[in-house]
């Protein structure tokens, strides 16, 4: 009697495919859970499989491979069902016939995940989404489109890479997850160097500024080479000096003065000197000899005047040396001569 090694032995089965949906479990669409038929877990258990029990389906005649997990042992002899994103990504028709053997795959570490469409990124927290959805699935397998439903909408999103190997358990495990841009992303294009510079800029015609700044000043070297305009000079302005004793007389007596009253041009006024000189002599003279005639009697009269009015004349000296003018005694208060009433 032959010896069989259950150990060594692998579980392998070919069974014709129909979608989830034929036996009434749309909870099952949302991972990557088989049923199989009763049959398969009495050849499992025979072969002492270890749980969770993993499997490898194979479509030979397109060339694709996936795993998949196990949920019941129901289905009818033959005849396996399976989620229907699972059908579309092995290209499997209704009836098809499928290849499954049991597999053991590491546990996963890394996955690197690209959504078809942007819609799946504004989602509030789509990290969240996909840990939630995850723990549906039993492995992941490199290249393989899993589908992930969120609020009454179906996301599709492509697997890019697995590690530790092309497919991974992720049943009780930690594993990385990264995005990469979604398939319908589109990079802003920057306009390249070479059509901004072929690029003509409309022309903007020109309006004459409005001169808010008044006369422009002359610069610099205008200013040297410029000649300064001549400047007339203004005569000084003639100041009237203030002369006393220039105005006219005025008598007690409501007559008239005889004497004429000196303009501002006498020499009393041009030569003011001169008339300090002569002191107060002159006037009493001219007064004396008014007063002379009019035939009053003159008091302090010039006594070194003659009778008829004349002043002296020394005689010349025979040398001819220029003759000596006597000086003029200076005026002095109360020395004139002392006349009486009585004779």
């Amino acid at each position: 009697m032959a010896y069989e090694n259950h150990h060594d032995a692998a579980f392998a089965r070919k069974y014709r495919c129909y979608p989830i949906s034929f036996i009434d479990k749309p909870h099952l669409e949302n991972g990557d859970k088989i049923v199989m038929p009763p049959s398969a877990l009495d050849r499992l258990a025979y072969l002492h499989i270890e749980y969770p029990m993993l499997f490898e389906l194979s479509n030979t005649s397109a060339g694709r491979v996936t795993h998949c997990g196990v949920m019941e042992f129901i289905a009818d002899e033959g005849l396996i069902y399976l989620p229907y994103w699972m059908m579309e990504n092995m290209l499997l028709q209704e009836g098809d016939i499928v290849e499954v053997k049991n597999a053991s795959l590491a546990k996963g570490s890394y996955v690197k995940l690209q959504p078809h469409t942007k819609d799946f990124l504004d989602i509030s927290n789509p990290k969240a989404v996909l840990e939630t959805t995850l723990r549906s699935y039993s492995c992941l397998t490199t290249g393989d489109t899993i589908m992930v439903p969120y609020n009454n909408k179906k996301y599709y999103i492509n697997v890019v890479e697995t590690k530790p190997s092309t497919a991974v358990s992720i049943i009780e495990t930690d594993c990385e997850v990264d995005f990469i841009p979604p398939l319908d992303f589109k990079e802003p294009e920057k306009p390249s160097s070479s059509s901004l510079s072929n690029r003509t800029l409309p022309e903007v015609k020109e309006e004459p500024p409005l001169d808010f700044k008044g006369p422009e000043k002359p610069s610099s070297s205008s200013l040297s080479n410029r000649t300064p305009p001549e400047v007339k000079e203004e005569p000084p302005k003639k100041i009237a000096k203030f002369s006393p004793f220039t105005g006219s007389g005025r008598r007690l007596n409501g007559k008239s003065s005889t004497q004429p009253a000196v303009s501002p041009s006498s020499p009393l006024i041009d030569n003011p000197q001169q008339n300090a000189a002569n002191g107060i002599n002159g006037s009493k003279s001219s007064s004396a000899s008014s007063r002379q005639k009019s035939g009053k009697l003159v008091f302090g009269s010039n006594a070194n005047q003659s009778s008829n009015g004349t002043p002296k004349v020394l005689p010349k000296s025979s040398s001819g040396e220029p003759p000596q003018v006597e000086e003029k005694p200076k005026f002095q208060a109360f020395t004139g001569k002392k006349y009486s009433l009585r004779g």
